[in-house]
């Protein structure tokens, strides 16, 4: 059984290379006996490997992961832009009630139109 060192990348690594430089599956099967190593621990590394070169490769976000929820942003939007136009709304409200007062008063009449009330 390997040690707590035969784990190491660079004691994978070492172990991976020698593989490769044998030729025939006498070498490949002393290098592992020797290391008491099982094949399949051989082949997960080279997959770890191969991995990791792809990986080095891909290019990699800089900086810190986002811990924002996109969802609740938009959320956030909406109630914002929904209070906005609230409030846009009730100001344009108390401007026509002020426009038809001052309409009364100088014996004007102007014409009305129905809003659907809020539910």
């Amino acid at each position: 059984m390997p040690s707590a060192a035969a784990s190491s990348p660079s004691y994978k690594q070492r172990i991976l290379t020698q593989a490769d430089q044998t030729k025939g599956s006498g070498g490949i099967g002393a290098l592992l006996r020797r290391e008491g190593l099982y094949s399949s621990l051989i082949t997960t590394w080279r997959r770890e490997r191969q991995a990791g070169v792809l990986q080095c490769l891909t290019p990699q976000k800089r900086g810190p992961k986002s811990k924002r929820d996109p969802l609740a942003e938009e959320a956030e939007k909406l109630r914002r832009d929904n209070a906005r136009l609230t409030e846009q709304l009730r100001k344009a409200e108390i401007i026509i009630d002020v426009q038809k007062k001052v309409a009364t008063l100088l014996g004007r009449t102007l014409a009305t139109v129905d809003f659907p009330e809020e539910s």
